[in-house]
């Protein structure tokens, strides 16, 4: 790498993470371009707008992004708060990108990297090549950008996994389309799809609980509205969460609150169901069907919140050692797989964890994660300010990684739609530090 020096590192993804990582490099006099998709930054964060952090500020801001901000005169928010997805952007990762200047290109979509004159197949004088990006621009012209490295921190938001168990979507599932949606409603603007109707959570999780509890209240809940949680394990058991022993009490409460609207009977739940179609039902309603024959009837939306996974269709013309199962890096997927170990477990993990065969290539943030859901933010952070050590060639602070997470459960999903992102105002949504007692209510509605 040290021949293309004059390169910049490109930087896939303007998110919390790729934005962190060029923070990284500048801080290191390192050139750098973050190419982002969306036509402003962290589009995949503002999808979310409406969400509540499980993190603090105080999580969510990286040291070297500070550091870039601090000569702005930009402040940083009270640590003590839970942001939602808009502030964080707002208060955040805009001003970091405003900050980076003409380094952050918006309205790009990556469509492949590989290294320069060289396809999958070619090894002869690979090692010696700069990688080559291709950016789709909005007018559809293909732009092609050296680079001496590149930082894949695309996330995986823009793949949710479908509604069937199989990784594939279901029949009927494309024609219905415009009555799923693979996200969380919002309360703000959701209230003539969902109000008085009746609506299907599929999956389990915080991203699930998250949903339930917006269609169970105000606006969205109605007193006509029926709420149906599908379920594909045979019973709910853990996927109330952590509850009051949860380390990071905001995830806790989701649980706490869900289950009190089960037992108030504002949600129906449906354990073991595997959908296998979705199919037309009367007066414009789907219904669903699984694979066990039994089917739901009647249903007006379904919101889908099944996890994501990885786009490495842009990656096919690069060297990738990946965990077959998980989608990723090898050496960090037995850290992260779901069935064994929770947010705290992960050990610290750095560049040669998280660096691809052609030399150069990393992994990085929520992508790096492949299909595990356990990520938090100040593991990205860590990830990066690794990566960008190593990249300036600063080995010794590359392999030094420190890290202390909060254990237990697993941090995927999203938090609370309250108005107050105080500490102790029982609010949440995606992984942090334990916040305090979460006092919970709900109120019954007439079924």
């Amino acid at each position: 790498m040290s021949a293309h020096a004059e390169l910049p590192v490109a930087v896939i993804g303007a998110g919390p993470i790729g934005l962190a990582a060029a923070a990284e490099l500048v801080g290191r006099n390192q050139s750098v371009v973050v190419l982002e998709q969306g036509d402003e930054v962290a589009a995949a964060v503002l999808s979310w707008r409406h969400v509540r952090l499980f993190s603090p500020w105080s999580e969510l801001v990286s040291p070297a992004a500070a550091a870039l901000l601090a000569a702005t005169g930009w402040r940083a928010p009270d640590p003590g708060r839970y942001p939602t997805g808009a502030e964080w952007v707002r208060d955040y990762l805009a001003p970091l990108a405003s900050a980076l200047g003409d380094r952050v290109r918006v309205g790009g979509r990556v469509t492949g990297v590989a290294k320069l004159d060289r396809d999958l197949l070619v090894d002869s004088g690979r090692a010696d090549q700069p990688f080559v990006v291709h950016i789709q621009r909005p007018d559809r012209q293909v732009e092609r950008l050296l680079a001496r490295a590149v930082i894949d921190a695309s996330g995986t938001l823009g793949l949710p996994n479908p509604l069937g168990a199989e990784g594939y979507p279901v029949p009927g599932e494309a024609i219905h389309a415009d009555q799923i949606l693979y996200g969380m409603p919002n309360p703000q603007l959701d209230a003539p799809l969902y109000a008085g109707r009746k609506t299907v959570v599929v999956g389990s999780g915080a991203s699930a609980l998250t949903a339930l509890i917006a269609l169970t209240g105000e606006p969205l809940h109605t007193n006509d509205s029926r709420v149906v949680w599908v379920l594909r394990r045979g019973q709910v058991g853990d996927s109330y969460g952590g509850g009051e022993a949860d380390e990071l009490p905001a995830r806790g409460a989701l649980g706490i609150k869900v289950r009190q609207a089960v037992q108030a009977g504002l949600i129906e739940v449906v354990t073991g169901f595997r959908t296998a179609a979705v199919t037309d039902d009367d007066g414009g309603r789907v219904a669903l069907v699984g694979t066990d024959g039994r089917r739901i009837t009647g249903i007006d939306r379904i919101v889908g919140v099944t996890g994501f996974r990885p786009d490495l269709e842009f990656l096919s013309e690069v060297l990738l050692d990946l965990d077959r199962r998980l989608q990723a890096p090898s050496r960090l997927a037995p850290e992260i797989d779901p069935n064994f170990h929770s947010c705290g477990s992960v050990t610290p993990h750095g560049h040669d964890v998280l660096a691809q065969p052609d030399q150069g290539l990393y992994l990085a943030g929520m992508k790096s994660y492949g299909r595990a859901p356990s990520f938090l933010a100040m593991t990205g952070f860590e990830q990066v300010r690794s990566i960008a050590a190593a990249l300036a060639g600063d080995l010794q602070a590359a392999n030094t990684v420190q890290l202390t997470l909060p254990d237990t459960g697993v941090c995927h999903g999203a938090g609370l739609f309250d108005d107050n992102g105080n500490a102790d105002a029982g609010a949440g949504g995606c992984c942090g530090a334990p916040a305090g007692p979460q006092p919970i209510s709900i109120g019954v509605a007439a079924r």
